[in-house]
């Protein structure tokens, strides 16, 4: 793309999308150190210095990037709780719920890995994602916040008991997503997908019985 071409399809501030999405398609593809802004610009047909009026470095893209990605997981979340949200039974459609937002969870982390890394990257990568609609779906939930949502509909439905609701998304968190870690990154990165079906199920089971 030329540069004028470029000034002319983003003079209206459609730079900034085109940055992000060129940076989803990055860490799509080889997860947050993948994420760099002079490769964005590269992709996005702009110069490098064009980027710097949306994005003072590439920590600033890569927020935005996670951001986008959370949002992925969140609506990947929602798809799994929509069949869930119509049982009329309120007992029965909580616990759905919680299995829905496992079951999204764990299926994101495998269909999207890349993302699923940048959305819960650490340590060089461990940026700050403010309160932002990038990272919530059609509820306005964020993934950790729809773990809560069908929390508190367990709650409301006399499932769990009211005592045990505090931080218990702390510990359905922890142990699905060891799971998602095993099966992306661990020793069950390898194992038959009917096999990691059978064990996601199983967790998903242990995890409402323990809560």
């Amino acid at each position: 793309m030329s540069s004028s071409r470029a000034r002319k399809t983003y003079h209206h501030g459609d730079l900034r999308q085109a940055l992000v999405q060129a940076g989803l398609e990055l860490a799509r593809a080889g997860g947050p150190e993948a994420v760099v802004l002079r490769e964005a610009t590269r992709r996005a047909g702009v110069a490098p210095n064009a980027a710097y009026r949306h994005f003072a470095n590439r920590e600033a893209l890569f927020g935005a990037v996670r951001a986008a990605a959370l949002g992925a997981l969140a609506r990947a979340i929602e798809q799994e709780m929509d069949a869930a949200r119509g049982i009329e039974d309120a007992a029965q459609r909580s616990r759905a719920l919680l299995a829905a937002v496992g079951r999204g969870y764990l299926g994101f982390a495998q269909a999207e890995t890349g993302w699923f890394r940048s959305a819960f990257a650490w340590g060089a990568y461990d940026v700050e994602v403010a309160p932002d609609a990038a990272h919530t779906a059609s509820m306005g939930l964020n993934p950790f916040e729809l773990l809560g949502y069908a929390l508190d509909a367990m709650r409301d439905a006399g499932v769990l008991a009211a005592e045990r609701r505090p931080g218990a998304e702390f510990l359905a968190w922890s142990a699905v997503h060891g799971m998602a870690l095993l099966m992306i990154d661990g020793p069950l990165r390898h194992a038959p997908p009917p096999m990691r079906q059978v064990l996601a199920l199983r967790l998903l089971d242990m995890v409402e019985k323990g809560l």
